[in-house]
């Protein structure tokens, strides 16, 4: 039987970030001086195959820092933490790995600069995510309020507008982030914003990747876990940028293939936090359904490499 003809549009740049391929390296290299288990608190970052991979050599992952025992190193994962968790963490004599993303840093280190010259914080985030609870636990509770969207930018009520600034969290879609500061600037002209935008070069690069390659696919699918911010804006983007056929997969298992029935064009990429080996999986498992012809769309190259903690080094 003649298989139908597919071509797969890859997307470049897509999966791991400098980041993301930091704070991996930080739990090995973790696992590989100290010995297992190396505790992680909260997953290192969100993927299940990592996660999975890295329990396999040794990592144990926890909700908390109360669920590490004495005398264990402990890393805490790249969406950043609170300052109270590292404050506790010398309390209790452990020894942790700060595996957090330096591009999220950077948010931390602007959230206590504006506090420090007595503004209220604006952050553009979502309610819940690991990086928006590390970066509003930088300064003291109460002095960050959370927007969301454009609702939220416009119903905000600082306390002295003239004294207020924003920060986002790194992983946002670049277009609703631009339209929710339009309102603030708006509502708040005298708002003080980053010198260089938040988002990071990775959630920007991949973004405008899919923008274009979506218009000419008939589908788009994002490897990617349903709890990843950067992975679940790629699927929104490209929604949003002409192919409403866009789906989030974690692994070529995952894959309803009858939803792809008279595709003839399918554009991959994947988030952030997925390694290669998964898009490898997909391309596998589509060949054996197809007749596949690989394009691959490089819209820049990146060079970003961040260093591990001096503890490594």
């Amino acid at each position: 039987m003649t298989k139908a003809a597919l071509t797969i549009v890859l997307a470049s740049p897509r999966g791991f970030c400098a980041g993301v391929d930091r704070a991996i390296h930080i739990v090995e290299a973790a696992i590989e001086k100290y010995g297992a288990p190396v505790y992680v608190r909260h997953e290192i970052v969100h993927n299940r195959f990592v996660v999975d991979s890295l329990k396999a050599k040794g990592a144990v992952f926890v909700d908390e820092l109360a669920e590490v025992p004495d005398g264990v190193p402990v890393v805490f994962s790249a969406h950043g933490v609170p300052k109270s968790v590292p404050v506790a963490a010398d309390v209790r004599g452990l020894e942790y790995l700060d595996a957090t993303c330096p591009l999220v840093t950077k948010v931390h280190r602007e959230a206590e600069l504006h506090h420090d010259m007595g503004r209220q914080i604006i952050m553009i985030g979502h309610k819940g995510h690991p990086e928006v609870i590390g970066t509003m636990g930088q300064v003291p509770e109460g002095a960050v309020l959370l927007v969301e969207d454009v609702n939220d930018a416009e119903r905000v009520a600082p306390v002295d507008p003239g004294r207020l600034a924003y920060i986002t969290q790194t992983t946002l879609s670049v277009d609703d982030t631009s339209a929710i500061t339009a309102v603030l600037k708006r509502r708040f002209p005298a708002i003080n914003g980053p010198r260089k935008d938040d988002i990071c070069y990775a959630t920007t690069n991949r973004q405008n990747a899919v923008k274009t390659i979506a218009p000419h696919c008939d589908a788009v699918m994002v490897l990617g876990a349903p709890n990843s911010s950067n992975s679940k804006r790629l699927v929104e983007v490209a929604a949003r940028h002409g192919c409403p056929h866009s789906i989030l997969v974690q692994r070529a298992a995952d894959i309803d293939w009858g939803c792809l029935t008279g595709i003839t064009k399918l554009g991959i990429t994947a988030g952030a936090s997925a390694p290669e080996v998964l898009v490898e999986e997909v391309i596998v498992a589509a060949r054996q359904r197809f007749a596949v012809t690989i394009e691959e769309v490089k819209v820049t190259d990146e060079t970003v490499a961040f260093k591990l903690p001096p503890q490594l080094l």
